[in-house]
């Protein structure tokens, strides 16, 4: 039984690239946000993504244009109903996302998956929620969606194998390398990522070093595409706080516990290039760094 319709709640960063990801695979894609101006947002994203494929070749005009046809948008949870898969990418809050999922409960075929895109939220708080756990799994996609190949594939106790395995080929048909994960808070890439990127927070509190030199200590000494401070404004600071604090939550250890220097930032909305602020300046051609 393979996934031929696709359904993704939620049309912002992640969503959106979800989306977009699936039409290019020749999937019935519905999305679902829950105001137009956010839908509208969101197709403006997808349609900037093709267009910057097309300007690099990646895909013809006509491509863009059939992608596009298979993707339908609207504000109508209803409307994702008759789906194979729903995936969620709506904000990172247990309660909404387990709302929606009892929401679609009633409303999907027995046969539908439901899976989240959760990157530090436990899939098995969602499973519980709903009357089918054994089709819950975590579909956790990197961004920017339509770049990052890696899908954490995420499996509860009682996530079926058949659940598990239709999920997993999933990944591989929209283009993806899937590596099958443990549903713990952070599953693989966060559960390492988020204490590398606390800790060189903690060491800058320290004064071990600027942020400046320890960016380019981690590019230079260890091969890494950017440093932890760059990696945080790309990410988010506010992101990263959330996700520490629910790792921590969960685990209870010092490694995840937030760092007051990333609480002040987010404070002072520094979220880091989406803000344009956070340890740099990105209001130029090239970031500066700020005061910390």
């Amino acid at each position: 039984m393979s996934i031929q319709k696709v359904g993704v709640a939620g049309c912002g960063l992640m969503g959106s690239g979800i989306a977009e990801i699936s039409a290019r695979a020749e999937l019935d894609v519905v999305v679902r946000e829950v105001d137009q101006p956010s839908l509208e947002a969101g197709r403006g994203r997808i349609e900037k993504s093709l267009g910057r494929a097309v300007k690099k070749e990646k895909i013809s005009g006509e491509e863009r244009d059939r992608v596009l046809e298979r993707i339908r948008f609207t504000t109508e949870l209803e409307e994702l109903a008759d789906r194979d898969l729903v995936i969620e990418a709506v904000v990172e809050d247990l309660e909404i996302k387990n709302q929606l999922f009892q929401n679609l409960d009633g409303l999907c075929g027995p046969d539908t998956i439901f899976a989240s895109n959760t990157s530090s939220l436990t899939i098995t708080d969602m499973a519980a929620a709903v009357n089918r756990p054994d089709r819950v799994v975590g579909l956790h996609f990197f961004n920017p969606v339509p770049v990052m190949k890696l899908v954490e594939v995420v499996r509860t106790i009682a996530t079926s194998e058949e659940t598990f395995d239709r999920a997993f080929q999933f990944a591989r048909t929209v283009g993806k390398e899937p590596i099958a994960a443990r549903d713990n808070s952070g599953f693989v890439v966060n559960l390492l990522l988020v204490p590398y990127m606390l800790d060189a927070i903690r060491q800058l509190e320290r004064g071990v070093a600027s942020m400046t030199d320890m960016d380019k200590a981690m590019v230079l000494g260890c091969g890494y595409p950017m440093g932890p401070f760059t990696l945080c404004d790309f990410v988010g600071n506010d992101t990263t706080l959330r996700i520490a604090e629910i790792m921590f939550d969960e685990y209870r250890e010092e490694r995840y516990a937030p760092p007051p220097l990333l609480k002040r930032l987010v404070a002072m909305g520094r979220y880091g290039r989406k803000s344009g602020k956070g340890f740099y300046d990105y209001s130029g051609d090239d970031p500066v760094p700020l005061p910390v």
